[in-house]
């Protein structure tokens, strides 16, 4: 899977070994999966997943996981005012994952310090129709992009 670049975000090191590009790995009932890689100081990123609901475990390496503890409306807006104390942080260890609904805002970065890659692998369901990413400065989250699949392979 090529990961796209936005200037928020940098690409994970490898694509899904022995699939198509942008493909992953596919399962019953349409669910789709992804080993991803990132590199020593790259991110995600704010993103959310489209509405599909997901899980994804740390395989090796540490990341750092940002989250909002609030469920934000996926449409409708492009620039919103976070509350106070929505911010929630999490290291995510090798051998620890987390699931999520459809509504979830994320960002993960892997710690610029450490030498080696962090993987981790992401299953959908159902598969990302679409990624919306967001700029925050401060508590102001705004819209800035949204891909769609065609552009990831």
């Amino acid at each position: 899977m090529a990961w796209p670049r936005t200037r928020h975000s940098s690409p994970p090191s490898r694509s899904t070994p022995g699939a198509a590009p942008g493909s992953g790995w596919r399962g019953r009932a349409g669910a789709r999966a992804w080993l991803i890689g990132w590199p020593p100081g790259t991110g995600t990123g704010w993103h959310d997943h489209g509405g599909s609901h997901g899980a994804f475990a740390t395989a090796a390496g540490q990341l750092t996981e940002q989250s909002l503890a609030a469920q934000l409306p996926t449409e409708g807006w492009t620039l919103l005012e976070l509350a106070e104390g929505v911010d929630r942080e999490r290291q995510l260890t090798a051998q620890t994952g987390r699931a999520f609904g459809p509504r979830t805002m994320s960002t993960r970065c892997s710690t610029p310090r450490r030498r080696n890659t962090r993987c981790r692998v992401h299953a959908y369901y159902p598969p990302l129709p679409l990624m919306r990413r967001y700029g925050r400065t401060g508590r102001v989250l705004r819209l800035e992009e949204v891909e769609w699949p065609e552009e990831w392979a």
